[in-house]
């Protein structure tokens, strides 16, 4: 079993905070890791609403059902009943010791209006993302701060990977595990369908599956760019407002999240328009149609895969990192852009552009150097993630470095 790089800071919320709530995408592995927490360091019960009988009795009387039971308590799939979360309220209001309950989810429950604000100051969030290739890899690479840090000494000379290999499979456990393309598209086909008419249907009751398979395939498409919604709009054919409807559902059971706007005060015009992301580059893969063979020989393609996989896994990262930050991307109407912008509460930025070639010029260091320019201080580290196998410094502060320095 892969051993998680968040279980350290799951364990630390669990010693000072009455509630832990991992969320995350279904089938990334969080039941998987609850269970090895229980096993190993946190000894609890473990309840699965996925279970018809402990999803009749919690859904039937929440109270009752969240009195009967024994402290710490997990509680997995949590959003099938989220009036559950009013009942844990009243239970850690009565008795605010650390550690009572575990819950996960593959829901955003602070988004759904009944439970939006009532674990508000005695919960604390995690994320849990499919499986970054620092995991696989069985490191604890701390990409965050060595952009933060300047410090890219043990990223040199990196060992050989198949990119295209790792674009398509991703990080979902049980897609990695099959064996052949065709196995793991069957397993990417069957897991949309679970999602979309199980997940979506009970938090929303959305009767158009069809529909929003539809718009997921779409949405594919256009990882890693701004999106137009009056242009998706028009190729669905489906109202805008209902389209605003079915992405918000979508990002609430973790198939797109977006990247925001950084917009610091530089005199310019900014796009100010969020980049969307598909959470998983393998899943992406498969809604394309693309394959090893077809991203070899389709840049383009391949290009907007890897934005999709390294600012993902930078995400990942961000879960464990001993540095906070704030993940944007940049773009101005005069066509400055940078692809992910990292910011501490401090106002100190990182900054990653992503490349798929093997080599790096100057040119490519162009967002970097102005953005650098205009900030000045603030400004700590410029980095071209590439292809190639060293470490390059390309000026003060700017570094051309190997994508596999966010495993390395």
């Amino acid at each position: 079993m892969i051993r998680r790089n968040i279980t350290q800071e799951l364990l630390e919320a669990l010693a000072d905070s009455p509630v832990l709530f991992l969320r995350g995408a279904r089938q990334v592995g969080k039941s998987t890791l609850v269970k090895d927490l229980l096993a190993d360091t946190f000894e609890a019960k473990y309840v699965t609403l996925d279970n018809a009988t402990a999803l009749a009795l919690a859904g039937g009387d929440p109270t009752a059902f969240i009195t009967g039971q024994p402290r710490p308590l997990i509680i997995d799939e949590v959003q099938r009943v989220p009036e559950l979360l009013l009942a844990i309220k009243e239970a850690v209001d009565a008795d605010r010791k650390a550690g009572q309950f575990l819950l996960t989810g593959s829901a955003n429950l602070l988004t759904l209006p009944l439970v939006s604000d009532s674990l508000a100051g005695r919960m604390e969030i995690q994320t849990l993302w499919p499986l970054s290739q620092a995991e696989i890899h069985e490191r604890k690479t701390d990409f965050v701060q060595a952009l933060f840090d300047k410090d890219f000494a043990q990223q040199g000379a990196a060992e050989e990977y198949d990119l295209p290999a790792l674009l398509i499979a991703g990080g979902y456990p049980e897609a990695m595990a099959r064996k052949t393309h065709k196995r793991r598209s069957a397993w990417f086909d069957s897991y949309l369908t679970t999602i979309v008419e199980r997940d979506i249907r009970d938090i929303a009751r959305v009767q158009e599956t069809a529909t929003m398979l539809r718009l997921v395939r779409l949405l594919a498409t256009r990882t890693s760019s701004q999106l137009n919604q009056s242009e998706v709009s028009r190729t669905l054919q489906v109202p805008n407002a209902t389209l605003g409807r079915y992405m918000d559902l979508l990002e609430k059971v973790f198939l797109i999240h977006f990247l925001p706007a950084w917009a610091p005060n530089l005199g310019k015009r900014l796009v100010k328009s969020p980049k969307l992301y598909m959470v998983d580059c393998g899943l992406a893969a498969y809604l394309m149609g693309a394959d090893a063979d077809r991203l070899a020989n389709t840049p383009e393609l391949a290009g907007q895969l890897l934005e999709t996989f390294v600012v993902n896994e930078i995400l990942k990262h961000l879960t464990w990192s001993n540095v906070s930050a704030t993940p944007y991307h940049f773009r101005t109407h005069a066509g400055l852009e940078v692809d992910l912008i990292l910011e501490k509460p401090s106002g100190e930025i990182a900054c990653v552009e992503i490349k798929h070639s093997a080599q790096v010029a100057p040119k490519h260091f162009r967002g970097l150097k102005a953005l650098k320019e205009d900030i000045g201080d603030k400004f700590q580290s410029g980095v071209v993630l590439y292809g190639g196998t060293e470490v390059v410094p390309f000026g003060e502060d700017m570094f051309a470095v190997p994508i596999s320095a966010l495993w390395g």
